[in-house]
């Protein structure tokens, strides 16, 4: 068994400091968005900022615990630690506060704990074991529909709350089970079937009016479309040499132009239906999509943090003298829209620096990841750099305006000590796994 302080010098450096990096600039940045000058203290813990750096001892505490676990032990008690989250995402919905129209969040004290974040976790060792234990190449039904349930579960539970941003992330996962040779080219399907959706969504209040008092929608001009390629696409088909190749592709074209048509018409129902979507997430959309202008309701948060942002210019305003966060005019600024407090004091330098920043964070994992001998870890890794990706790419669409606002918080960056704690969970989690990158659990 090794001593604490091998354990301690096999740890992962450059993980370990730009992780440390991320956790100081995002705090430093939640004083600057909270800063009044009757509070100036940082350590004042009846300010968000003093609240965060508590957050970020008991994840120090909590993280430096995990190391003292094995690799071993995190394998054989993932179905236990998947499980015990599951729990918890059922007693949220029984027992739990809701906050902005979400039934989310467990009431402790002062503090408040949201078990949809550690589903993420939960969700990345269990399905990281269930891989690497059936250690196939080639998927199998049986593989696809265990592994599709064990990230659906935790996900539908979280669509009940109803928490849009992370049921969003749990997409995550399909680059983790693309990277293991699952899906295949499920995942290009995926990304048409989005597509599909953006387009639904631009021309869903779209009308076309070719003879007077005749209207036809959106979703009939998307459909007709889709129609008229897909005869442009069989008439190509149909020139192939190959019979064969002739036969194959034309039923894989019928079965994408069903598949679409059905997208678009779902996509509608859904949009059109209170059942799915609240009145603010349709608004957002609207605003997103430029179907409505909204300034001072639902597009007011994305104005303000695009103009904080563009105000920084190339080296921002200066520490503490950002006018549109200092005055609060923004919302959300220490949470959702971090962001726009690093553009407007920091400028194009700082923006740059901590997009850097998580690059290198995300290509440090990847290359921990394709380092690993056991295939428990480099899943576990291809999980964790999934998440924190999918997390920054929203974040700081929805502050620049690329992105509807849908409440997901920027890793390390955003207050809040369930997130935090999250995260902080998975870098110490696999920095104690790759320190046994040697040995092999499976």
């Amino acid at each position: 068994m090794r001593t604490r302080g091998e354990l301690i010098g096999s740890l992962d450096r450059p993980l370990l400091l730009m992780y440390l990096a991320l956790i100081m600039i995002g705090w430093i940045n939640i004083y600057a968005a909270n800063y009044i000058p009757e509070h100036p203290n940082i350590f004042d813990t009846s300010r968000e900022y003093g609240m965060q750096f508590i957050w970020i001892c008991l994840g120090m505490v909590a993280g430096f615990s995990l190391l003292l676990f094995s690799g071993e032990f995190y394998r054989r008690n993932a179905i236990f630690i998947y499980g015990g989250v599951i729990l918890l995402l059922i007693a949220v919905l029984l027992f739990g506060r809701e906050v902005n129209g979400a039934k989310s969040w467990f009431g402790v004290g002062g503090f408040g704990i949201q078990p949809s974040e550690f589903s993420k976790i939960g969700t990345a060792l269990v399905i990281s074991t269930y891989l690497s234990d059936i250690g196939q190449k080639t998927p199998t039904r049986t593989s696809l529909l265990v592994s599709f349930g064990l990230i659906g579960l935790p996900a539908l539970l979280i669509l009940l709350q109803p928490d849009a941003g992370t049921l969003l992330v749990f997409s995550a996962f399909l680059l983790v089970l693309y990277r293991e040779g699952l899906i295949g080219n499920i995942i290009f399907i995926g990304i048409g079937l989005l597509m599909v959706a953006i387009s639904t969504l631009f021309l869903i209040k779209t009308q076309w009016e070719p003879i007077a008092g005749f209207v036809i929608s959106g979703e009939v001009i998307l459909t007709v479309s889709f129609l008229l390629i897909g005869v442009l696409v069989f008439f190509i088909i149909k020139q192939a040499v190959l019979p064969r190749f002739r036969k194959k592709n034309i039923r894989g074209l019928i079965m994408i132009l069903i598949v679409s048509m059905i997208s678009v018409w779902t996509i509608s129902f859904i949009y059109h239906s209170d059942s799915f979507l609240k009145p603010h997430h349709k608004t957002r959309i609207d605003v997103l999509f430029g179907h409505k202008e909204d300034p001072s309701g639902a597009g007011y948060n994305v104005i303000q943090s695009k103009t904080a942002i563009g105000s920084g210019g190339f080296a921002g305003k200066g520490f503490l003298d950002g006018v549109l966060t200092k005055y609060k005019y923004v919302p959300m600024q220490s949470t959702d829209f971090i962001f726009c407090t690093v553009g407007e004091e920091w400028g194009f330098l700082g923006t740059t620096t901590v997009i850097i920043l998580f690059m290198g964070l995300l290509l440090r994992i990847i290359h921990l990841a394709e380092r690993q001998r056991s295939a428990f870890t480099r899943i576990f890794a291809y999980s964790v750099a999934s998440i924190i990706f999918l997390h920054v790419l929203i974040n700081i669409g929805m502050a620049i305006g690329l992105a509807p606002v849908i409440g997901i918080p920027l890793p390390f960056f955003s207050y809040g000590g369930s997130s935090f704690l999250n995260f902080t969970a998975m870098i110490f989690i696999l920095l104690r796994l790759d320190s046994e990158r040697l040995e092999v659990f499976r």
